[in-house]
């Protein structure tokens, strides 16, 4: 494979609120700032658009895909910075009591060229009595994406879908060169897990990651994490976040290196089907 240019990608750490609003020009100062700092590839985390646990308040005035104002604004931002632009996620309306939780890609242009559906729901009870039930307010996405970009390949995730090693594998085996996990993860996964599990993606898969977060206690009284991270294929922090502060954080990435780390330790290339053996002594 010829040598590919390395270009610099960053990633927009947020603390988005309710107000959608708000949340779009807070985006759009980090993003206009990481395309100043050099980026040609910039990443916002899940729900860039609003962060909000009450469904009720959520959808009263949440628009279907076709009425998202940030969707057009977005557009432009990318267009007037010539950078490829991936919005982590967005909250929208598919019908009247359920949402989606979908990340666009926006091209140099301005043009939307993939979206995807996260499809793990963070479902979960955690200790101190935190609960969260994502499949109640949103629909489960049905398909894996791939973009094959000028810059590499890309493949889509969104942050609850990192506990789940098959999709990473199933992308990476499809060519992914890098790994997007945006990410909204709670202050109390994050501080035990955020790290080891990004890491354990990019090592297995020789893969770079990049995870930008949502941190900080935001106006409906979660708490998120922060520490948006940047990974090489050999499992090498590139850039991370120092805390949960809105901001941005930037790494050089080389996709050839990928394929160094693959041809190092070819893991992708076997597939194993084992019959488990269960004893009972």
């Amino acid at each position: 494979m010829a040598e590919r240019p390395a270009f610099r990608a960053a990633c927009v750490q947020m603390r988005s609120g309710l107000s959608r609003a708000q949340n779009t020009k807070d985006a759009l100062a980090l993003i206009a700032e990481a395309a100043q700092g050099g980026a040609k590839f910039v990443a916002t985390p899940e729900m860039t658009n609003v962060v909000d646990r009450k469904p009720s308040r959520l959808f009263d005035g949440l628009p279907d895909e076709d009425g998202l104002s940030e969707i057009a604004s977005f557009a432009a931002a990318a267009k007037q910075h010539g950078l490829w632009l991936l919005i982590g996620s967005m909250a929208l309306r598919v019908d009247a009591q359920r949402a989606a939780n979908r990340s666009f890609l926006f091209a140099p242009d301005g043009a939307i060229t993939a979206r995807y559906d996260k499809l793990h729901m963070f479902d979960v009870d955690l200790p101190g009595g935190e609960s969260w039930k994502e499949s109640k307010i949103y629909n489960a996405g049905d398909d894996a994406v791939l973009v094959e970009t000028p810059l590499a390949k890309l493949g889509l995730s969104i942050c609850y879908d990192v506990r789940f090693p098959n999709l990473y594998r199933t992308l990476s085996q499809a060519g992914a060169e890098i790994l997007c996990v945006p990410a909204a993860f709670t202050k109390q996964t994050g501080a035990a897990h955020w790290k080891t599990l990004l890491c354990a993606r990019a090592i297995e898969n020789g893969a770079f990651v990049i995870a930008p977060a949502q941190g900080g206690t935001h106006e409906d009284g979660r708490e998120t994490y922060g520490h948006s991270l940047i990974i090489g294929p050999w499992g090498d922090i590139l850039a991370e976040a120092p805390d949960d502060a809105p901001g941005v954080i930037f790494a050089e990435i080389d996709p050839d290196l990928t394929h160094q780390a693959r041809r190092r330790i070819p893991n992708l290339a076997l597939e194993q089907k084992l019959k488990v053996s269960i004893l009972r002594p």
